[in-house]
């Protein structure tokens, strides 16, 4: 056992220790009891559990256990864990392409990835997975389940998923792939350009700037504006969400991270030269827009740069940083929260569009479940309340600009509603109109309480 978890002053000591002093003297003591009681349990399992033990597993629980008692997003990882984050953020790993997490025991979508078996085969975000090749996963740890759902391209695993709505379970029969994310697309609909981006990785910057010279170069000065669409995105390295929403900002503040302490606050700001010329832009998110996602919707959002369009987003507004434990494992661990540039929060809230348009060409969508940040058990609390908790997304009032039914829009060539009414909505600003968006408080008048 380490000396320094036997450390603790005497009682008859404490008397000569005045206040504050004394205060943080009794503290240190009963952490030490605690760390000296946790040993004890280790002991004691190691010598009288049922079946033989395995120290690295004990401890490796006793971390975990530690962690998930924080939040959902910070975890240890061993050295498979930490070989797949790498795979994750290098762009290139094997698997179905599913975003997931744990609630209650139970695997949930947070998204699937562009063109990926997942994402081809129709699993959507929210649903469920119940079973994998026939074998109940619910009480299963994530790593267990992701685990299961990797293997060697060209195997085929049977996933089952409930969805809210659906009748009974879904059977989906995948064919595993090794998954390269090209985390940005891009086309042209008419003088409008569309980049999608599905995922922050180290290529998402470059790959940005490189789809709006291939929009440039295809549609040359007459293009009308652009549609980046932020839909489904789980979000990613904060340092490319900064170089994305640079591409579209010549200057002003893009996301600040504020840490424990008062001092703590880190800003990053956009370099001279809007890589689009100023051309309007729509941005679309909905409740699959996460983290970094989230960022560069709001730094738009708030620099008047953009209208952002959509389903109010995840709320995801804290910032992980890796802590290298060694040559194979690390720390994930919550280190700060982010800002916008007008000083909102987005944990919890997420971003608000500026306008509100549901995705009617899904048939599924109005079933389905919305997983937030919010939906998640520990999760940080919003310490700045900024009403948008009291919107209420539904007030069962008919709006005639979205009645049609997912057949209708199909009749009419509709696939995607909301890039439909995106793009129809930049057709009305043109080239030359001025963009603009919901009122909000200017930069840095937003009062900080910690």
């Amino acid at each position: 056992m380490s000396s320094r978890w036997k450390i603790a002053l005497p009682f008859a000591a404490l008397a000569l220790i005045p206040g504050a002093a004394a205060v943080r003297a009794a503290a240190e003591s009963d952490t030490y009891k605690q760390l000296d009681a946790l040993m004890d349990v280790f002991e004691r399992v190691r010598a009288d559990y049922v079946d033989k033990t395995d120290d690295q597993k004990l401890i490796e629980g006793a971390i975990n256990g530690m962690l998930a008692s924080l939040d959902p997003h910070s975890s240890y990882l061993d050295a498979r864990d930490f070989q797949n984050m790498r795979q994750t953020t290098d762009g290139e790993y094997g698997g179905l392409g599913l975003t997931v997490t744990t609630e209650d025991g139970a695997v949930k979508v947070v998204s699937p990835t562009d063109d990926t078996p997942a994402a081809r085969a129709g699993i959507k975000s929210g649903d469920y997975i119940t079973h994998l090749d026939g074998e109940l996963i619910y009480g299963s740890s994530l790593q267990e389940a992701v685990d299961k759902m990797r293997g060697a391209p060209g195997s085929v695993i049977k996933i089952t998923v409930v969805r809210e709505g659906a009748s009974k379970p879904i059977d989906y029969a995948l064919k595993r792939e090794v998954i390269r994310i090209k985390p940005v697309k891009f086309e042209t609909q008419g003088n409008i350009g569309i980049v999608r981006i599905s995922t922050f990785n180290k290529q998402t910057g470059d790959a940005t700037r490189a789809a709006i010279a291939g929009i440039e170069k295809k549609l040359g000065p007459d293009i009308t504006g652009y549609v980046v669409d932020l839909r489904s995105n789980p979000g990613g390295l904060l340092d490319q969400a900064i170089e994305v929403s640079d591409v579209f900002l010549d200057r002003g503040e893009i996301v600040s991270q504020r840490g424990r302490t008062k001092n703590d606050i880190q800003r990053y700001y956009a370099r001279s030269g809007d890589l689009t010329g100023g051309k309007p832009i729509v941005v679309l998110v909905d409740e699959g827009s996460a983290s970094a996602a989230e960022i560069v919707a709001g730094a738009l959002q708030d620099q008047r740069r953009a209208i952002v369009l959509g389903q109010r987003s995840f709320g995801k507004g804290s910032v992980q940083t890796l802590i290298p434990l060694g040559q194979e494992t690390a720390l994930r661990l919550t280190t700060a929260r982010y800002f916008t540039p007008s000083g909102r929060s987005v944990q919890e809230n997420g971003i608000e569009p500026d306008i509100q348009v549901p995705q009617l060409s899904d048939a599924t969508r109005g079933d389905r479940p919305r997983l937030r940040e919010a939906d998640l058990r520990k999760h940080l609390i919003n310490e700045i309340k900024d009403g948008t908790e009291k919107l209420v997304e539904n007030d069962n009032k008919p709006d005639p600009r979205f009645i049609a039914t997912p057949e209708e829009l199909k009749k009419k060539g509709v696939i995607d509603f909301q890039l439909d009414y995106a793009t129809r909505l930049l057709g009305r600003l043109g080239p030359a109109a001025p963009v603009q968006t919901a009122a909000v408080a200017p930069a840095g008048k937003v009062a900080l309480q910690k």
